[in-house]
């Protein structure tokens, strides 16, 4: 995969189409009331003791082969990578994944605060996308050569939810500096290197200095579905439009965008190719689109194609779905193909975030919130005895560990220790 590959948005765009199970975004307020073996069943026995655990990296895609080699090298676990999950939607392979880690953990000796998550060429821009969705699983991320412009273009991306994640990306293309800088501006925890032949050391020493924090002082995400609303010792559980708090913004990376796309079944092109035409670089497995490697778009409803930039150009400013002809080069054959341009929806309009402080000075717990009217607090002993206020009111205080319960019921706000 050449370095400055991208993947068409249409691939994301199929990925994000297939709804996901139980999600529910906050209503508005007018309306509120290569394939991986499967795993033999764990034995019985005790786990390791937590000194003798080991490091996980979890790998989407890229160079599988290497990669393992890499952690054998290094002495770590190694996971990946996905492509073997069934499931079409993207946040249910996220939530398939997150099972999949969970299960790792019971079988293999893995420190659970050093579990890494890694991805290669058109896996790079899940690397985002996942990072934002889950971000309490990991201690790191590293998204190597891609681009991060699918993720951003889902609308699903938060910069609050990397707080305490750190990504770092190892981009083949200085222009990709844009949209770094963009990811940034939202608060995204970015470190923007363009390295794409980064080897192994540099990567496994980066990653191996940070360690997650199960509760750290400060927690923060962002949410438009129930299904991601966890945010390590917070947890939303219901959410209301109507609590609004202006003190708490969105912190959405804005997409760049339409997001429209040709319907040919998603493909990845290489962005620094010169023309004429879009170079097709990539085709997603099982690919049963009409489009071969190779082949050039040259024209799309009859207007030429200068490069992969007028490409770019041309769909970021179109907004509406309409049937169009493309014609396309394969070798010295001229195809005509019958297809349209798609426009994915913009979900998630409404979103929800919480954001949690624990300041050991004067051993107290604050809580802001949007959107949210119920939300699970897990304590830790070490922060007992501790006052707890909920977007300013005094909830009282929090005398044991465990997880306690805030509550918002007719304008009143009150804690308890959850059933």
């Amino acid at each position: 995969m050449a370095a400055g590959a991208r993947v068409s948005a249409a691939l994301l765009a199929a990925l994000l189409a297939a709804p996901l199970a139980g999600q529910a975004p906050p209503p508005p307020p007018a309306q509120q009331a290569h394939p991986v073996p499967q795993a033999p069943p764990a034995p019985q026995v005790s786990p390791a003791p937590q000194a003798s655990r080991v490091p996980l990296l979890v790998l989407l895609d890229g160079d599988v082969k290497q990669w393992r080699e890499w952690c054998a090298t290094t002495g770590w676990q190694f996971l990946g990578p996905w492509t073997d999950i069934p499931e079409k939607s993207i946040d249910l392979r996220l939530k398939a994944l997150e099972k999949r880690v969970a299960e790792a953990r019971q079988r293999l000796p893995v420190d659970e605060n050093r579990i890494y998550l890694a991805g290669q060429g058109e896996a790079a821009a899940a690397v985002f996308y996942t990072a934002s969705r889950i971000p309490d699983l990991w201690a790191a991320a590293v998204a190597v050569g891609g681009s991060a412009r699918p993720a951003i273009d889902s609308n699903r991306l938060f910069g609050a939810n990397t707080t305490n994640l750190p990504v770092l990306w190892l981009s083949g293309n200085p222009e990709d500096q844009a949209l770094a800088a963009r990811l940034k501006a939202a608060g995204y925890n970015l470190e923007f290197r363009v390295e794409p032949a980064a080897g192994s050391r540099q990567v496994f020493e980066w990653l191996a200095e940070h360690r997650r924090d199960q509760f750290p002082a400060v927690a923060d995400c962002e949410t438009g579905v129930t299904v991601f609303s966890r945010c390590y010792w917070l947890e939303m559980t219901r959410f209301d439009a109507a609590e609004r708090n202006d003190v708490l913004a969105s912190t959405r990376v804005p997409p760049i965008g339409s997001g429209a796309s040709l319907d040919l079944g998603g493909f990845g092109y290489d962005r620094a190719d010169t023309g004429p035409g879009v170079l097709v670089a990539w085709l997603p497995p099982n690919y049963q689109g009409p489009l071969k490697l190779n082949d050039r778009i040259l024209a799309v409803g009859g207007k030429p194609l200068k490069d992969a930039a007028a490409y770019a150009e041309l769909m970021d400013q179109t907004s509406e779905e309409k049937p169009v002809a493309v014609s396309v080069q394969r070798g010295k054959e001229r195809l005509r193909l019958e297809t349209q341009i798609v426009v994915p929806k913009r979900e998630e309009v409404v979103t929800a975030r919480v954001q949690g402080h624990f300041l050991p000075d004067i051993r107290e717990i604050q809580v802001l919130s949007r959107a949210v009217s119920q939300m699970r607090v897990t304590v830790p002993e070490g922060w007992v005895p501790a006052a707890m206020s909920w977007n300013g009111t005094d909830l009282g205080k929090a005398d044991a560990p465990g997880c306690w319960l805030f509550d918002e019921k007719n304008a009143l706000l009150s804690a308890r220790r959850c059933p």
